[in-house]
């Protein structure tokens, strides 16, 4: 898959690339990037000697049909590993267990600590749970990675990708040995996504968001849905005053 999607990537989209060799030679490592566009997942691979595994939902590899078995294979051959996202926890524990499962298996698994794309380009809150129990759970150090200018391939409502050139920056391997043995203390959660981050903002250049990712989308939808709202009604006053201007001339006559 490094050569039927890597290679056409690279040689199509020549992406640049800073601080590779502080990607281990060797070993489990956790890559902790930020999240603008689809093909993130496949861009950092692409740019990489060593496997990366990321997680997707099971849905991507079950779906029947010709086209859901290409889809799948499509997946799997990516890299992608697929997460089971029912029962009362859902997908959050069944990305700890994958991601714990690749690293003892001293493989590198590629995480987004925001948890979902980021709406606008701008750099959310990570989420405590995901990123932070696996690296203390296996004692694996986190490489902060900055994807940078995915997101204008393909803008939302595109079909068409456009060529140029996205940025990769890795930075150095973070160690969290010193909060061993602390996996469910919430604070150290807590203090371990936000270094992880903060190394992430410094190598994006982003503009840093305090709240989660889903949150904004939230806000966005509901702001457009309220914007909409408001010029269905504004519509409707205008036909009425219309109506009402109409009914009034006909009178005067």
């Amino acid at each position: 898959m490094k050569v039927a999607i890597g290679g056409p990537l690279k040689v199509a989209f020549r992406p640049w690339v800073e601080g590779l060799e502080n990607i281990p030679a060797e070993g489990p490592a956790i890559l902790a990037s930020n999240h603008l566009s689809f093909s993130d997942s496949f861009f950092l691979p692409a740019v990489l000697d060593r496997k990366v595994t990321f997680i997707a939902k099971a849905e991507y590899f079950t779906t029947p049909g010709v086209k859901g078995k290409l889809t799948a294979a499509f997946f799997k051959g990516a890299g992608q590993l697929p997460v089971d996202r029912s029962g009362a926890r859902g997908a959050g524990e069944a990305a700890i267990k994958a991601g714990i499962d690749v690293l003892e298996r001293g493989e590198l698994f590629g995480i987004y600590p925001e948890g979902t794309r980021s709406p606008d380009g701008r750099l959310y809150r990570g989420k405590p749970g995901g990123l932070a129990r696996v690296a203390l759970a296996t004692g694996a150090p986190v490489v902060p990675v900055a994807m940078i200018d995915t997101e204008k391939i393909q803008p939302p409502g595109k079909v068409m990708p456009k060529l140029m050139r996205p940025g990769i920056r890795i930075g150095k391997p973070l160690d969290f040995s010193r909060y061993n043995g602390m996996e469910h203390d919430r604070f150290v959660l807590r203090a371990v996504t936000d270094e992880v981050m903060y190394e992430i903002m410094k190598l994006s250049g982003q503009e840093y968001v305090d709240i989660y990712a889903t949150a904004a989308k939230r806000q966005i939808a509901d702001a457009a849905k309220a914007d909409k709202e408001a010029e269905k009604a504004a519509e409707k006053a205008a036909r009425a005053a219309l109506a009402q201007a109409e009914k009034e001339q006909t009178g005067s006559q």
